[in-house]
């Protein structure tokens, strides 16, 4: 018998192509757990019975329900993959909580509104008992592993400022922000200055983000980061740029015509860094993730994907949005509950 049942709440409908109505992540999750030996998946609940079962039936799971408080309940899980949409996330996340299971691995983005975030790092942070986790798992990726080595040997001199650009800052930019964080050493940021436009509408997974932005944060340790958000984000150069007292650092968008990962010391050429085929999306990210989750729950160690630096990532991510609210710089730490874009989208502030 394995040491850990893993359950999963949130199957969804495995499509033909993923978009951003759907992306059945539960999908990518759960061959992460089956090629551990340490776990078993043993149960799986969807509001819609039919995508628990195809779910189920894909992964030999045993047992189908559609509430999942029920499946808390009789189930017992020691690791519980939350993979619904960001609305739900909250609820779900401190119903699991509240039933004592042992690790909650949540997809991103954390919340619908900061409150909400605010509730859940409170909640995990009075339940020493449950570690709770979100599924960065770029940070496993070869191009920022790297990059960060090169940062902390010293290959550009002392960090300064930290480019990126992204689609939009709350859905697939939250990655971005969450890599920016640590390539910056988990350090928390400091003030946040934004502006977003909404003059075309950008939903993800039932959440609006922005069209168009540009985000700037200052570090508590003097580090800056400009972030540019839109559809022609391309345009801004690489993803990310890294910025020294004595040279650069460059994560590509693609590994070809590549390289995907380059620094420059002033004065010197290029020079390439070997990130043996992986790119920003993979592949085995999300399998180092889990393995990482699972890993943290056998030795009591926390995890780089804590809720607590999730937190950061949202502050930054909220505190833009707030910032075009207030049309001024925001002061962190934040005490606001509800989410600024939303708000500003239901007074048509924010077109």
């Amino acid at each position: 018998m394995a040491a850990y049942r893993v359950a999963f709440i949130g199957t969804g409908k495995k499509k033909p192509q993923p978009d951003l109505n759907g992306y059945f992540m539960a999908y990518h999750h759960a061959p992460a757990y089956k090629r551990l030996p340490d776990c078993e998946v043993v149960a799986c609940a969807d509001i819609v019975r039919e995508h628990a079962t195809a779910f189920a039936a894909e992964f030999a799971v045993p047992r189908v329900y559609t509430d999942y408080r029920q499946m808390l309940e009789c189930e017992k899980p020691d690791i519980v993959s939350i993979c619904t949409w960001p609305h739900l996330h909250a609820q779900m996340t401190l119903d699991c909580i509240a039933a004592g299971v042992p690790a909650i691995h949540c997809e991103k983005p954390m919340a619908l509104t900061f409150g909400e975030c605010r509730a859940m790092l409170a909640a995990a942070a009075a339940a020493p008992g449950s570690k709770l986790t979100f599924n960065h798992q770029r940070r496993f990726g070869a191009p920022f592993r790297k990059a960060r080595e090169l940062l902390t040997s010293g290959a550009i001199g002392t960090l300064q400022r930290l480019e990126s650009a992204a689609g939009d800052l709350y859905d697939g930019g939250c990655h971005w922000v969450d890599l920016l964080n640590y390539l910056n050493g988990e350090t928390a940021a400091e003030w946040v200055i934004g502006q977003i436009d909404g003059r075309e509408r950008r939903t993800a997974f039932g959440a609006p983000s922005e069209w168009q932005g540009v985000c700037h944060v200052r570090y508590r340790n003097g580090v800056t980061a400009i972030i540019f958000t839109g559809g022609n984000c391309r345009d801004f150069g690489p993803p990310f740029r890294l910025v020294g007292s004595e040279g650069l650092i460059e994560i590509a968008w693609d590994p070809t015509p590549g390289p995907m990962l380059r620094y420059l010391r002033w004065g010197q050429d290029w020079t390439a860094v070997d990130c043996a085929g992986e790119n920003l999306h993979g592949p085995g990210y999300i399998e180092r993730a889990i393995a990482d989750i699972v890993d943290c729950l056998k030795t009591g160690r926390t995890s780089e994907l804590c809720v607590q630096n999730e937190m950061k990532a949202m502050e930054i991510v909220f505190g833009c949005y707030e910032s075009s609210r207030r049309r001024g710089r925001v002061d962190l730490p934040m005490d606001i509950s509800d989410s600024p874009i939303l708000a500003m989208i239901a007074s048509g502030e924010l077109r």
